[in-house]
């Protein structure tokens, strides 16, 4: 080592004698591992997508078309049990007064009026029953989770009332055919509809709506 000189190796470079301060701003063992800002503050987070948390989307699945198409089935097979209830009337009422021991001749010009307004009242409420079912059927094919309910809950009365009616006071052979395969019709569109395909379908088609698609 000559006079005026420091240690050995001091003035090589890319090495710093002790003491010297690396200029203001650099690292002396790396670079920044961080990005920069953008002048005039943080920069903005990048926005969530519009499809974060929403659901798959799901095509009206089979079991959603067979509950409705069972549903429409048993309607139509009401409105024929129906229509032959009304051609059999006469022979209905005197096979209720024979079961009651009861002379459907000794009855028959009560049974006509009565008749009469039983068939009236029928026809209404029949026709008002049927129309209201036509409806919840539609709104259930649209999706909307509360006639599904609804369809399930008509499902439970005509199957419990329906099947008692049938053990208490059978109808003629025809007339008991259909209405068991109307009862087995509406127990398929009440199981069909419950599935798990047809529930996540109505809430996809829930969430859809609550978005205005």
């Amino acid at each position: 080592m000559t006079a005026g000189q420091g240690p050995q190796g001091w003035d090589q470079p890319g090495q710093q004698p002790y003491g010297r301060q690396q200029p203001y701003g650099q690292d002396p063992y790396a670079q920044n591992p961080y990005p920069q800002q953008p002048p005039g503050g943080y920069g903005s987070a990048p926005a969530a997508p519009d499809s974060w948390g929403a659901p798959a989307p799901v095509e009206r699945p089979q079991a959603v078309r067979l509950g409705v198409g069972a549903w429409v089935a048993s309607i139509l097979l009401a409105l024929l049990s129906s229509i032959l209830t009304f051609a059999q009337l006469d022979e209905l009422v005197d096979q209720a007064l024979l079961d009651q021991g009861l002379d459907p001749a000794d009855y028959s010009g009560v049974t006509d009026a009565a008749s009469t307004g039983v068939v009236l009242a029928g026809v209404v409420f029949g026709l008002v029953f049927v129309g209201l079912e036509l409806m919840f059927v539609w709104f259930a094919w649209q999706g909307r989770n509360w006639a599904r309910i609804v369809l399930w809950v008509l499902g439970g009365l005509a199957l419990v009332f329906g099947l008692v009616g049938l053990l208490s006071s059978p109808l003629p052979g025809l007339l008991t055919v259909l209405s068991l395969v109307q009862y087995l019709l509406i127990l398929v569109g009440v199981v069909a509809l419950a599935q798990k395909p047809a529930s996540e379908w109505y809430r996809y088609r829930g969430w859809q709506r609550a978005r205005g698609l």
